[in-house]
C-alpha cells in the first residue's frame, strides 16, 4: 500500500491574510489602474495546496489563482482541485517572469521542501532513511546528486558545501567524498553519504545530525535554489501591480538573507551621487511585516520552527522590467 506523506502548512493564515490584505491595498490605489480587472494571485510554491485551497476559500467568484511547482508529487495533489479558478504549471517560481507586467495582486512564496519531500526516502533529501541520493525538485530534468557527486571536482564539492551549507568541515568533507569515490566508485545513497559525513566531521552541534548542513548545500545546490529565488523576486517586481503584496517564507538565513536584501534595495529612494539634482529612484516596496511561527504552532510542529515571513506591498511606479 502506497504511504500517504503528510505535510503540515507553515504560517498559513498568515500568509493568506498577508496576501490578500493586497485587494484593499490595490483598492486604494485604483486610480492606477486604467481599466478594472479581476485580481489574480499567485501560490508560487503549490507543495502540498495548502495556502491554495486557503487562498481559494477566501477569493471573489472573479478572481484566479495561478500556482507553480517543479514537482510531480505536487501536481498530483493539484489535480485534486476542481475549482476553475485555479490553474498550476509544471514549472519553478523563476517563471513568474513569464505573466504580463503588473497583472497580480499578490505572490506568495514559500520556501525550502515539504515534509512528503523529507519523509520519502525514494526522494534522497533526508540522512534518516535509505534512498537514492537524488534530491532533485523535478525528478523529470537534470542531474541528481550522486550523478553529480561522481564527476564533480574536489574544489567544487568543497565550495558547494561551505557556501550552501555553512559547514566549517567543507574540507574535510570534501575530500572524504573524494577519497571515497576513487577507492569504491561514486556515493549512491543517502545512508552511505550520511555515513561518510559523520565519520569526517569531528565536533557535532547538540542535537543537530553531522549530515543537516551538507545534505541542505547540496539540495540548495542541485535545485539552483537560491539563484531562482533571485529571478522570482526580480520577476514579483516585474508583475505586482501597485499595491500588490509579496510574501515571502523562508526556512534558512541564505534565503532570508537574500529576500531582506532584495526588499531594503527596494524601500528605499536612490540618489545617483553623480547627478545630485536628478530626482531619486522612488520606493518600489514598502516593507510591512516580519512575522515567526508562535510556540503553540513550533510545538504542534517543529519543523515551523525556523520560519521567517516577510510581507511587502508594491508601489508604483510599476517597472518595465524585472530588474528596473
Amino acid at each position: 500500500m502506497e504511504t500517504a506523506w503528510t505535510h503540515t502548512t507553515v504560517l498559513l493564515s498568515e500568509a493568506v491574510d498577508a496576501l490578500l490584505g493586497a485587494a484593499d491595498a490595490a483598492s486604494r490605489t485604483a486610480e492606477a489602474q486604467p481599466v478594472a480587472q479581476a485580481p489574480v494571485f499567485v501560490d508560487a510554491t503549490f507543495g502540498r495546496g495548502g495556502h491554495s485551497r486557503l487562498i481559494l476559500s477566501r477569493l471573489p467568484a472573479d478572481a484566479r489563482l495561478i500556482a507553480f511547482d517543479k514537482d510531480l508529487d505536487a501536481l498530483a495533489e493539484a489535480a485534486r482541485i476542481t475549482d476553475p479558478r485555479f490553474s498550476i504549471r509544471h514549472q519553478g517560481f523563476s517563471h513568474l517572469a513569464e505573466l504580463p507586467p503588473a497583472s497580480v495582486a499578490g505572490v506568495l512564496l514559500d520556501l525550502g521542501i515539504s515534509s512528503p519531500q523529507v519523509d520519502n526516502p525514494a526522494r534522497g533529501f533526508s540522512f534518516r532513511g535509505e534512498g537514492p541520493l537524488d534530491m532533485r525538485m523535478d525528478t523529470t530534468r537534470g542531474q541528481s546528486v550522486a550523478e553529480w557527486l561522481a564527476h564533480a571536482e574536489l574544489d567544487e564539492i568543497l565550495e558547494v558545501i561551505r557556501d550552501y551549507g555553512e559547514e566549517r568541515f567543507a574540507g574535510a568533507i570534501a575530500k572524504a567524498i573524494v577519497a571515497r569515490r576513487q577507492a569504491r566508485g561514486a556515493i549512491s545513497t543517502t545512508t552511505e553519504l550520511a555515513q561518510l559525513v559523520a565519520d569526517a566531521v569531528k565536533t557535532r552541534e547538540p542535537g543537530k545530525d553531522p549530515a543537516t548542513r551538507t545534505f541542505q548545500a547540496f539540495r540548495i545546490f542541485i535545485n539552483a535554489e537560491l539563484e531562482e529565488l533571485q529571478q522570482a523576486l526580480a520577476a514579483a517586481l516585474k508583475v505586482l501591480q501597485p499595491g500588490g503584496r509579496l510574501v515571502v517564507i523562508s526556512f534558512h538565513s541564505l534565503e532570508d538573507r537574500l529576500v531582506k536584501q532584495f526588499l531594503t534595495k527596494h524601500s528605499r529612494e536612490v540618489f545617483d551621487r553623480r547627478a545630485p539634482f536628478a530626482a531619486p529612484r522612488v520606493m518600489q516596496f514598502k516593507v510591512l511585516a516580519r512575522v515567526r511561527p508562535g510556540a503553540a504552532e513550533v510545538a504542534a510542529n517543529p519543523r515551523a520552527r525556523s520560519a521567517i515571513m516577510r510581507v511587502a506591498e508594491r508601489l508604483g511606479p510599476v517597472a518595465t522590467g524585472a530588474h528596473s
